[in-house]
């Protein structure tokens, strides 16, 4: 296609690169036709596999011919994407340059795919083009051919179920019902995974809830099959409100395979031969309804673990208990029947225990 520039223009410039040596940047380019730029790798259908473990390595190096203007000026590069098929009708910017090489490593070019709507860990395919342009106006645009790009992209972050009901107001958690949009949540372990688990304060006498599986809308809820709000059974369709039997800090498990859930109301204590109950009885811990944590002050006595020390558990009872994730340590980090945590030397401890982030429980302990 021919562009028509004004003459006084061409005449100036024509002395300019009269002036300029030969040896300027590639993209300064003058000819007598515009051609747009041609993308030449990666080939068309080239397929790319994601890997989380290697995030900052390469992923999609693009290249193309230049973009041939009839103005001897810098080119500016945006690279385009979009699901394919699409004819860009929803286009991402994926960077910018004014070379004729673009890389993306694995966590930018899954970003992007992510952005696009590919779901993780599922094979989706992308429309990727070059547009040229001239200035900070982003004159004279022209668009490259486009390639589609086969990817599998992943996700670091494990699926949630959020909660909301009318319990949320008076439980420190953001307004009742739809009007909140930050709710509390359950978590599954990785994605994929259809097993959710949290820890959640019910203050209300007569406590109601519905599970979703997004933070925006009641879109895809569950909640009880049955009438009485209590089977412990899910549906998603008929459903009635989950109906929990009392005020109280729970432990919230769904499975959203199984259409199951189970909600264990919890009070927390430690225990251990450093601790002033010995291995037979907890010391209870009090809940913080703002911080959202437990915490004691207690006398402890000097123990070694892995054999001594103490721990964490519920309800006075073993059914549910948490150690340090590691042995020999107070790293913060807690897990299921984990270690026992050693005292290197006795005193009065503050202990806080943090089960507020579902999967990630933590707890200190720092000495008085």
């Amino acid at each position: 296609m021919k562009k028509i520039v004004n003459l006084s223009l061409i005449s100036l410039l024509f002395v300019s690169v009269m002036t300029t040596s030969c040896s300027d940047d590639d993209n300064k380019t003058i000819a007598t036709d515009a051609a747009a730029p041609v993308l030449i790798s990666p080939q068309d259908g080239t397929a790319i596999v994601l890997d989380p473990d290697l995030q900052s390595n390469p992923a999609l190096t693009l290249v193309w011919n230049h973009g041939d203007y009839t103005v001897p000026t810098e080119i500016n590069y945006n690279i385009e994407m979009a699901v394919a098929g699409t004819d860009f009708a929803t286009v991402i910017s994926a960077g910018t340059t004014t070379n004729r090489v673009f890389t993306m490593t694995v966590a930018e070019l899954n970003g992007k795919a992510l952005e696009a709507g590919l779901t993780p860990y599922e094979l989706g395919s992308l429309d990727v083009r070059i547009a040229a342009s001239l200035g900070t106006n982003n004159a004279m645009p022209m668009t490259s051919n486009s390639i589609k790009i086969d990817i599998t992209p992943y996700t670091t972050e494990s699926p949630k179920l959020y909660l909301r009901g009318n319990f949320t107001a008076a439980s420190g958690y953001g307004p009742n019902w739809g009007d909140n949009t930050t709710p509390p949540f359950i978590q599954a372990a990785a994605y994929g995974e259809t097993a959710f688990e949290g820890y959640i304060y019910f203050n209300d006498a007569a406590p109601e809830v519905k599970f979703i599986p997004n933070a925006v809308d009641f879109t895809g809820d569950y909640a009880d099959a049955d009438a009485s709000g209590t089977s412990g059974i899910l549906a998603q369709e008929g459903e009635t409100n989950i109906k929990v039997p009392a005020a109280g800090y729970y432990r919230v498990e769904a499975d959203t395979d199984a259409l199951t859930y189970k909600l264990t109301a919890t009070e927390w204590g430690v225990i251990g031969n450093a601790t002033p109950g010995g291995w037979d009885n907890s010391t209870p811990m009090t809940y913080n309804a703002e911080t959202k944590k437990w915490t004691i002050t207690v006398a402890l006595t000097a123990q070694a673990a892995p054999d001594n020390g103490w721990k964490f558990r519920a309800n006075n009872a073993w059914d549910i208990n948490m150690g340090d994730v590691t042995v020999n340590s107070t790293s913060g980090e807690l897990s299921y029947g984990g270690q026992n945590i050693g005292v290197a030397e006795a005193g009065t401890y503050v202990i806080t225990l943090d089960l507020s982030n579902p999967r990630a429980y933590t707890y200190t302990i720092v000495k008085q």
